[in-house]
């Protein structure tokens, strides 16, 4: 009986151990098609979010062909150069201190400190250096948008001192307190693209360029009325707008940072929902208080809609996004009129569209943020309209004080310094030629400008037809 009872046993071992071998190799395969199956995703993960980098990058044509729309002729060549240097100056300058002033794991709740000079360690996640362009893209579209404060008027090399200066001391203190582990992150701050980390910072610093600046030669009158200074081409302006447009598909979805579950197109869908109620709303505007569609009303309108859901775009339903949207249409218009009796000179209406619109997207989530999703997005509570709780409201009253309020003192305080020690503000007579020619020594437009002797005798000796001389 004995005999038989370990014959029993060692068949059962030997059928364990041919059942638990031939186990192996599928245990081993399971284990690889899961390192691969991550592996895959880590990759879609970063193709995505290097699309949206390259995305949000284009805008700066966007913005090259916005303001040189929106200004005169003789100023077109000086803007085009000035974004591409400005841009490739903050490249180097984000490098060198600004992320790691962001994201930097040494800092503190108001600063971040560390990974200067960045250098991108390998990770089994997102490749921090896809993740550190992505960043860089959002700190140069902040700067840009400042720009619109200091357009036709102010010297070169105050672009190129401010571009320092805010790149390191203003963009990047801002972004730490809400998405780089700072103390308004901490208190649940919602601004999951930047409506204040990138719109409103760059048009608070627009703000204090605008007032020590000044005004445009001919834009106020004695008795304080304004006179409308066109912009030259309506089509570039268009065009910039659409750039912008596209650009914001990178802005906003890609902030999701991943592609598994298709949350990043619930994203884009409001984005567009958002962009197309502020058009027909800033258009509606315009009719009724000009009596007529404004062009310029319903592209600043367009860009509102896009702003104010930047903060919004994964905290909200569709519906809401319409209602955000269709409220900035209207606002920007109302902030523009508002800015202009105040003799604020804002020449591509920066400061509404970016900054009235900034800070109504950041405050439109504590009223209308859904539980559901600042759950999924991991950020604050639901809004006022789910909870019945002014809690969330709160933090994003005092998130734009604070964040809004830090921009423009600084921003002021740098500009300040600079005119003291150099200089904003080209000379009226460099002014009435052009920054083209006073910066640059040519025109964005040379066919159209008549410089020399020879040119002006040719024009007044040429035949004429009909009353008007023909060109030489």
């Amino acid at each position: 009986m004995k005999q038989c009872h370990s014959l029993v046993r060692k068949a059962i071992a030997g059928a364990s151990t041919v059942c638990f071998g031939s186990l192996l190799p599928l245990k081993a395969m399971a284990a690889e098609e899961a390192e691969g199956v991550s592996s895959l995703a880590v990759g879609l993960d970063t193709l995505w979010v290097m699309v949206a980098a390259v995305l949000v990058l284009l805008m700066q044509a966007g913005f090259v062909l916005l303001e040189t729309g929106s200004t005169r002729m003789k100023n077109a060549g000086h803007i085009a150069g000035k974004t591409v240097i400005t841009v490739g100056l903050c490249s180097l300058v984000f490098w060198f201190a600004g992320y790691g002033l962001i994201f930097g794991e040494s800092g503190n709740s108001f600063i971040g400190w560390g990974q200067f000079m960045f250098a991108p360690a390998a990770s089994d996640s997102l490749p921090p250096a896809v993740f550190f362009l992505f960043q860089l893209a959002f700190a140069a579209v902040s700067l840009s948008i400042a720009w619109g404060g200091f357009a036709e008027r102010a010297k070169l090399s105050v672009y190129v001192l401010f571009t320092l200066l805010f790149s390191i001391l203003v963009y990047p203190v801002v972004a730490h307190w809400i998405w780089g582990g700072g103390w308004l992150g901490e208190h649940g701050k919602q601004d999951f693209a930047g409506s204040t980390v990138v719109h409103l910072t760059g048009a608070m610093a627009a703000l204090a360029a605008t007032i020590l600046l000044k005004p445009r030669l001919g834009k106020y009158n004695r008795d304080g009325s304004a006179n409308e200074i066109p912009g030259h081409n309506q089509v570039y302006t268009t065009l910039g707008v659409c750039f912008l447009w596209i650009g914001w598909f990178g802005f906003n979805a890609g902030s999701t940072l991943t592609v598994g579950d298709g949350f990043f197109a619930f994203v884009a869908m409001n984005t567009q929902l958002a962009a197309g109620a502020s058009a027909l709303s800033a258009m509606a505007v315009s009719w009724i208080r000009h009596k007529r569609a404004d062009i310029p009303v319903i592209l600043n309108g367009y860009l509102a809609g896009l702003v104010a859901i930047t903060a919004s775009c994964a905290f909200v339903e569709p519906w809401a996004a319409i209602l955000i949207g269709g409220i900035a249409g209207g606002l920007v218009f109302v902030s523009a009129q508002w800015l202009e009796r105040r003799r604020i000179d804002d020449p591509i209406s920066a400061l509404s569209v970016h900054g009235a619109a900034g800070i109504w997207g950041t405050l439109s989530t504590g009223f209308l943020a859904s539980p559901e999703l600042a759950s999924k997005v991991g950020v604050g509570q639901g809004g006022w309209l789910y909870t019945g709780s002014l809690e969330q409201l709160w933090v994003q009253f005092y998130g734009v004080l604070a964040a809004g309020g830090y921009a423009f003192a600084l921003s002021f305080l740098c500009l300040y310094a600079i005119k003291k020690w150099f200089g904003l503000r080209v000379t009226p007579q460099e002014e009435m030629e052009g920054l083209d020619l006073s910066e640059h020594g040519s025109y964005g437009y040379p066919e159209h400008i008549r410089t020399t002797n020879d040119e002006i005798a040719a024009h007044r000796t040429s035949p004429s037809i009909g009353g008007f001389r023909t060109e030489p």
